[in-house]
């Protein structure tokens, strides 16, 4: 499937909710901004799907996640992403302002960095975080690698490297530093965030995506044997207390649902019935107080809207405890990325 895939607002349009818990806090843990030839989705079109005046879920504040968007066209290349740190938090100086309404956009930012820079990582995030400084929470490097070439023909990293001895240097100056980094990875690799946990235990890592367990391409009609492979990764990667997961992201095509495919996006009982297991299963080993959700739009606008897709979280955890929700909602996000610390 071509990663040019538009966003169909029309057919998004065709399925219609009222918010469920609408007074609930929400900080919405990753999305991105962009300006690509086939897709434009900027500060405008984030706020029409959070809604307005009431009209949407209750989002306080969110966390832009890094998607290569505005890079300086020149200069050293090690530098050149300052420019998507320095165009994020314009975005968060104008929410800020309070003219956009009262959700925080972009309250906290994550960068891209090339970790295997090792110890010369620490001046590309230092110049990060002097952009931002109110901001910068931390790295999201490209690591998401398939032998069977399910992200072709996007850039495919080498499978091994996070245990490249370079990555982890540059991952150790993000420790030394207090950063975050995010990991988006796919379901076989999960092991190898585990190991790069443990062999940098006091960097906290945030494992995007619930691990992106692949339901397209080569491994299509294999969902229950993915799920088991997933589902003991995960196992392995909840025992590493330095780690925290994004439950979200299940929605796009790598997961196979197939939502774009119908003449109807999915409603939320839909969304539900498909990803329930999963985010049941990292709340279960992972425990509420170490899980935070996510939208990953516009990436997963193009299976489902946004108020749909809040409504599907919320109905999954609605046996959870007051408590409970308030972290995985908010608490979790506003800890991990240090939301309104100056």
């Amino acid at each position: 499937m071509s990663m040019e895939w538009p966003v169909r607002t029309e057919w998004l349009d065709q399925v219609w909710e009222p918010i469920l818990e609408p007074g609930l806090p929400i900080v919405d843990a990753h999305h991105h901004l962009w300006k690509l030839p086939h897709d434009t989705y900027l500060l405008p079109e984030l706020l029409a799907d959070i809604g307005g005046s009431g009209a949407g879920h209750n989002i306080v504040a969110t966390v832009f996640a890094e998607c290569g968007a505005m890079y300086r066209p020149d200069g050293p290349r090690r530098f050149r992403s300052l420019g998507e740190i320095e165009f994020a938090n314009g975005i968060a100086a104008q929410s800020a302002s309070g003219v956009f309404g009262e959700a925080r956009i972009c309250a906290a930012i994550t960068g891209s960095v090339d970790l295997t820079l090792g110890e010369v990582v620490g001046e590309v995030v230092d110049a990060h975080a002097a952009r931002a400084p109110d901001r910068y929470r931390g790295v999201r490097p490209i690591v998401a690698a398939d032998p069977q070439g399910v992200l072709d023909p996007w850039p495919n990293p080498p499978f091994d490297l996070m245990e490249q001895a370079s990555f982890r240097a540059g991952a150790r100056e993000l420790a030394r530093r207090g950063l975050v980094l995010d990991l988006w990875v796919f379901h076989h690799q999960i092991d190898q965030v585990a190991a790069l946990a443990r062999a940098v235990p006091d960097l906290t890592i945030v494992l995007d995506h619930i691990g992106t367990p692949i339901g397209m391409g080569y491994y299509a009609g294999r969902r229950a044997a993915v799920f088991a492979a997933w589902k003991a990764g995960l196992a392995t990667l909840a025992t590493c207390p330095n780690v925290v997961v994004k439950l979200g992201g299940l929605n796009m095509h790598f997961n196979g649902f197939g939502w774009n495919e119908r003449p109807l996006p999915p409603t939320s009982d839909e969304l539900v019935a498909a990803n329930r297991d999963y985010y049941l299963t990292a709340i279960d080993l992972f425990g509420p107080d170490r899980c935070l959700f996510e939208s990953n739009f516009p990436m997963d606008k193009r299976a489902c809207s946004y108020d749909v897709l809040w409504n599907a979280h919320k109905k999954i955890v609605q046996g959870f405890s007051a408590a409970e929700k308030a972290a995985m909602f908010q608490g979790v996000a506003t800890r991990v990325y240090r939301i309104g610390a100056q």
